[in-house]
């Protein structure tokens, strides 16, 4: 439930604070006094795009901020946490969003920094606008379908066909793909078995080429390398040598120790050294002989880096794009090696899922076909309370000749607002009046399995009048029982009812205009005589008789 919302610099509107009561609330006002300023707030509460025109003359920002209170927040905690967003606390929800002139515009979401997109995915949790163009949306039988669907329960097996609905068109696709897939010759099969043959002989992986470069490396410059290991070793081990020169130090050492204990430490450091020299020569001698490679030897390796600088020129510079190129050609070929086999493994992947869809569809049109009589009894016998007495409404499930995104069948809303008229299709038939009560009754209707809190109605009542005008107002006041309802209206049949009522008002000086709204359903004697305006006279007795008699009943 919406609690309180606070606008600043929106328009006309300078500043005002609003607390919101649950039930019935009605905004009245002059024609063109600003009564879309409380909805247009409400429009970017909601995550609606707008530009900086709406920021009011004068003012470098606008802001815009409320609380809504959920009793229980478990699917709006869920929302928020799917967000990376803080929880309500207490069932809070506190929404903020500032357009500036000159810098970047900024929402918040209970407390934390938030994007757009974030703020309309919450908006679809919290509010429902039903504006004047909403009831032209009754002519689109997918609108039609949804509503129905919605009625009958029938969206979670929605979602469940359109899961299986990808599925199958992806099957489809891969029919598609191997039947309009490339055919090799004879000579174009060769050619990939020996690349495949060619990229299997190197065994290529980031290790094997690894090995491969550092050998031939080695063979490369292996006359260069045995005479810097032989040296190396003679250095060391030779005559005169490193190790020579150790042995001898070793000597001088032991006769130092005999004479001063403490130079003991010296000589065992000294023979360490000793062992250490004449082990490296060894290894040195070693890998100088290790660089003495057989011819065979060497051609191979020539042939292997010859080999694989020819992959990576064909294939890309490195190891992984010549193992992608040979899982794309091995591909390739197993495609071409049992085309048939693939298409026929295909068509049966294909019909396994499509079965599967038909079946799901047979629920979906099965439950749509049980409830669409259910949904139009119900219009009807509302309609009938606001003025359509004679009225017909039908639900028609029509089957499509194939399976489509959103099941095998649609439907189409037939209507017939006085007796003796053959129902139509709604766009064939009903008025902008008659559509208006029409998706109002619908949305009555459909209400009780919507839980969305906050409905907001601009000129819902629009072109109905007297009576029918106060069952447009009971049908929102009943309404009221289960959702917080928001209604601009321009009717005193409908606006007497409101448990709350707010008054949008417009002033003007020799230099600005001003917007201003205030409660009036605390005073009695404001109430009163904004009826009596809206009835054609606030001054004129017999229109606060009637405005009274409105309240009154």
């Amino acid at each position: 439930m919406l609690q309180y919302i606070r606008i600043e610099n929106l328009a006309l509107l300078s500043e005002v604070t609003l607390e919101f009561e649950a039930g019935f609330t009605a905004v009245t006002g002059e024609t063109g006094a600003g009564k879309s300023v409380l909805l247009g707030a409400l429009s970017l509460l909601s995550g609606a795009r707008t530009d900086k025109t709406l920021i009011r003359q004068g003012a470098d920002s606008l802001q815009v901020e409320a609380a809504l209170y959920f009793p229980q927040p478990t699917a709006i905690d869920e929302a928020l946490e799917a967000s990376g967003l803080p929880c309500c606390e207490e069932g809070v929800l506190v929404l903020r969003r500032n357009i500036h002139r000159s810098k970047m515009p900024r929402v918040q979401i209970n407390g934390s920094i938030a994007t757009l997109t974030q703020l309309q995915a919450l908006g679809e949790h919290w509010i429902d606008f039903h504006g004047p163009g909403e009831p032209q949306k009754l002519f689109h039988e997918r609108r039609q379908l949804e509503m129905l669907d919605a009625f009958a329960g029938n969206l979670e097996n929605l979602s469940r066909y359109q899961g299986i609905f990808s599925e199958w068109k992806e099957a489809c696709a891969a029919i598609s793909a191997i039947e309009t897939g490339e055919r090799l010759d004879a000579d174009e099969i060769e050619f990939l078995k020996k690349q495949l043959s060619k990229i299997d002989a190197l065994e290529v992986s980031e290790s094997s080429i690894t090995e491969l470069e550092r050998d031939y490396t080695r063979i490369s410059q292996v006359r260069e390398l045995a005479a810097l290991a032989v040296d190396s070793a003679r250095a060391l081990g030779g005559e005169n040598g490193a190790c020579d020169r150790l042995r001898e130090a070793g000597g001088q050492l032991e006769s130092l120790a005999a004479l001063d204990a403490d130079s003991e430490p010296l000589v065992e450091r000294v023979r360490s050294l000793q062992i250490e020299a004449e082990d490296i020569a060894t290894e040195l001698d070693r890998l100088s002989e290790s660089l003495d490679f057989e011819p065979e030897v060497v051609e191979a390796i020539n042939e292997r880096m010859n080999l694989w600088q020819e992959l990576r020129r064909k294939y890309g510079g490195s190891v992984e794009s010549v193992l992608v190129k040979r899982e794309e050609l091995a591909t390739k070929l197993s495609l071409q090696g049992d085309i048939e086999g693939l298409l026929a493994e295909a068509r049966q992947s294909e019909e396994a899922v499509r079965n599967r869809l038909v079946e799901q569809a047979a629920v979906l049109r099965k439950l749509r076909e049980k409830t669409a009589t259910q949904l139009a009894t119900r219009v009807a016998d509302l309609l009938s309370a606001l003025g359509f007495k004679k009225a017909q409404l039908k639900i028609e499930i029509v089957a499509e000749p194939e399976l489509r995104e959103y099941g095998d069948c649609r439907c189409r809303f037939l209507f017939s607002p006085n007796a003796g008229q053959e129902v139509l299709p709604l766009n064939k038939i009903a008025s902008s009046g008659e559509t208006a009560r029409v998706m109002l009754a619908l949305k009555t209707v459909l209400a009780e399995s919507d839980a969305t809190p906050l409905l907001v109605f601009d000129e819902v009542d629009a072109n109905v009048g007297g009576e029918v005008g106060r069952s447009v107002g009971t049908e929102l006041a009943r309404l009221s029982g289960r959702h917080q309802v928001l209604c601009v209206t321009h009717l005193p049949q409908v606006a007497s009812l409101a448990s709350n009522h707010f008054l949008v008002e417009k002033s003007q000086d020799e230099t600005d205009t001003f917007v201003s709204i205030r409660a009036i359903h605390g005073e009695a004697e404001s109430r009163l005589g904004e009826l009596a305006r809206m009835l054609g006279d606030r001054e004129s007795a017999s229109a606060q008789a009637h405005a009274k008699e409105l309240l009154e009943g």
